[in-house]
């Protein structure tokens, strides 16, 4: 090789590195500016919540607002103790976790036939389950009013729960997961003399956990901050009314004081947040068997 080749065959591979590596650089760029402006209402909203009111700081001072001059916890115990979001928080628990375990036993319970039984316009009617996904919810808020006043579930929290666990989306999840178990063990289990009840129950619901935990997160975040639905069946129960519906008062109760606006807005974030942080490893693991 000529002395000419040689340096031009090493500025190859160097070239290729560098690009490389502003691929790189600009793709963290990218992340890290895509975090920022995910995260930066939650940010500002904190250093609101735990500003000391009394140190005179203006919200509308930014940047200084994301810095307070003083910290203190007391919005967070004034605005729980006069607005008494322990009873609000209590009503979030409850249609949350009612919702969350409705949704998981309907959605398992009409995906298994749907994913494993053969019977005629099995493919029809799943196509009609899923074509209910393009509609917006609020075209059924009217029929399920009316249905749920003839019940006289108004102003109850199973009102808020029962149009609710029975989701297109939850049936879809599962449905393409139950489609992943493998063939052989269901036949199996049936020549050992299994019924259906005990298969769901020990072979394809344990098979399919990740598929369940991102379910059950999905519904959770979306039950947790739904505000339309429950305030709409429990306007006549005001002190049944969730979190989500409850917060919105503040603006009345605390109208000049957007620091204790900012202390309940958090305190209705949190839990769920530091759910969701915690098994997101499952909600992620669950969404890729629904790709598949």
């Amino acid at each position: 090789m000529s002395a000419v080749t040689r340096p031009v065959a090493r500025a190859v591979p160097r070239r290729k590195s560098n690009q490389k590596t502003l691929r790189l650089v600009l793709r963290y760029v990218l992340l890290i500016g895509v975090l920022i402006f995910a995260v930066f209402p939650f940010i500002w909203t904190l250093a609101i919540a735990i500003t000391d009111k009394r140190a005179g700081t203006s919200i509308y001072d930014f940047p200084a607002s994301l810095f307070p001059k003083a910290v203190t916890l007391n919005n967070f115990l004034e605005v729980y103790r006069t607005f008494e979001l322990g009873k609000y928080l209590w009503n979030s628990i409850s249609i949350t976790a009612l919702t969350v375990i409705g949704t998981l036993v309907v959605s398992a319970l009409a995906a298994y036939p749907l994913a494993r039984f053969r019977f005629p316009g099995r493919n029809i009617i799943f196509a009609i389950i899923v074509a209910t996904l393009v509609l917006p919810g609020e075209t059924t808020f009217i029929v399920n009013t009316l249905t749920l006043k003839k019940m006289g579930l108004l102003g109850t929290h199973l009102g808020v729960v029962i149009p609710t666990i029975a989701g297109a989306f939850g049936i879809f999840l599962m449905r393409q997961a139950f489609l992943s178990v493998p063939t052989a063990l269901l036949e199996a289990a049936r020549l050992d003399g299994a019924g259906e009840m005990t298969i769901l129950t020990r072979i394809m619901l344990p098979l399919t956990k990740p598929s369940l935990a991102a379910l059950g997160i999905f519904t959770l975040v979306g039950t947790w901050n739904a505000y339309f639905w429950p305030m709409l069946v429990l306007s006549a129960a005001p002190d049944k009314a969730p979190l989500s519906v409850a917060v919105l008062r503040l603006k009345g109760q605390f109208n000049y004081d957007p620091f204790n606006i900012a202390a309940g807005s958090l305190i209705m974030m949190l839990p769920v947040l530091l759910v969701f942080l915690a098994a997101q490893r499952y909600f992620m693991k669950g969404m890729e068997g629904a790709v598949k």
